[in-house]
């Protein structure tokens, strides 16, 4: 897609094109960041769990609390390859910054975690 402040990239739209590119990244990320498969892959039992047994309100709970800490985790890796790549001798400014997308991904994991354990719970 064109980039239309800085000139760069392809013309025209092609959403087929950008769905194409939403697989490949969370294909690639499923593949190599392991923080990233073991949620989905431990969400996804739960969720089955959930679906058979609870409440539909329950799933979407934790549906969204899934994708919310994953979105996070994609966020935090494509912050942290950036700065490497920007960057790779240690540099503070950029600790920093990766701290902060660690932050993040803390948070959303605090709940993701809470969410988890609360269905898990109800599920007993």
């Amino acid at each position: 897609m064109k980039n239309k402040f800085l000139g760069t990239g392809e013309e025209g739209y092609h959403p087929l094109r950008k769905i194409k590119t939403v697989f490949s990244g969370f294909q690639y990320a499923v593949k190599y960041d392991f923080s990233v498969t073991y949620k989905l892959v431990l969400s996804a039992i739960v969720l089955v769990v959930a679906f058979i047994f609870r409440e539909l309100v329950d799933f979407l709970l934790l549906m969204t609390a899934t994708v919310l800490v994953v979105m996070a985790e994609l966020f935090n890796s494509a912050i942290e390859a950036l700065c490497d790549f920007v960057e790779e001798r240690h540099n503070e400014k950029i600790k920093v910054i990766k701290d902060i997308a660690a932050a993040a991904v803390g948070m959303s994991i605090l709940l993701w975690v809470t969410v988890m354990v609360m269905e898990i719970w109800q599920l007993l």
